[in-house]
């Protein structure tokens, strides 16, 4: 009977195994909460050099091998007075025909936007049309007057005012208006805007 009496000690010997096993799903249930952070660490290494080698470099090698071979905008500049040169022979040639209308360009109009106390700002250029082939002449001859009648129209407009729908053609109406208005008679016809950037 002594025997038997020393089985249930050996009976009793899962219970500690039992025990072992709630402190593993504790410390393991500790642990979840911090899995998100963890990973967030190991990972943020590994995707910033993916992206710095897979999209910022590149890029850059684009940039620089687009200078070297020199494809910059100083190239595009020297180039333009010629372009501008051949387009206004061909605008009077057009506007003679009665093809095209005449036009005159605005370069790099810039000014501050209504309303931001000079922290935003308007770049713009822009093509004036007219139906008569004197329009380039009219406007050239009256430049400090069309120019500071162009500053006055932009410079009203608010940021708000650009991010409506459709304020370009807005714009547009309100430079043809000016003009035509300061001119005393109707010249120009329409605006076509060629570069517009609100910074």
């Amino acid at each position: 009977m002594a025997t038997k009496s020393e089985t249930p000690p050996a009976a009793a010997a899962p219970t500690p195994a039992a025990d072992a096993t709630p402190a593993v799903v504790a410390k393991s249930s500790a642990l979840a909460p911090w899995l998100p952070v963890i990973a967030a660490l190991v990972l943020a290494p590994v995707l910033t050099w993916a992206v710095a080698e897979y999209v910022l470099l590149p890029r850059l090698q684009k940039k620089l091998t687009a200078i070297k071979s020199g494809d910059t905008a100083e190239k595009h500049e020297a180039a333009a007075p010629e372009a501008k040169a051949e387009g206004a022979k061909e605008g009077k040639e057009h506007g003679k025909e009665g093809g095209n209308p005449a036009n005159y360009e605005f370069q790099n109009v810039v000014v501050n936007l209504s309303g931001t106390m000079g922290t935003r700002y308007l770049k713009t250029t822009f093509l004036v049309t007219g139906a008569d082939a004197t329009i380039k002449a009219t406007f050239e001859s009256q430049k400090a007057k069309l120019t500071d009648i162009t500053l006055n129209v932009l410079s009203s407009l608010s940021l708000a005012d650009l991010e409506e729908p459709g304020s370009k053609n807005i714009l547009r109406e309100k430079l043809v208006q000016a003009y035509n208005q300061a001119l005393g008679k109707r010249v120009a016809e329409q605006v076509y805007f060629s570069d517009f950037v609100v910074q």
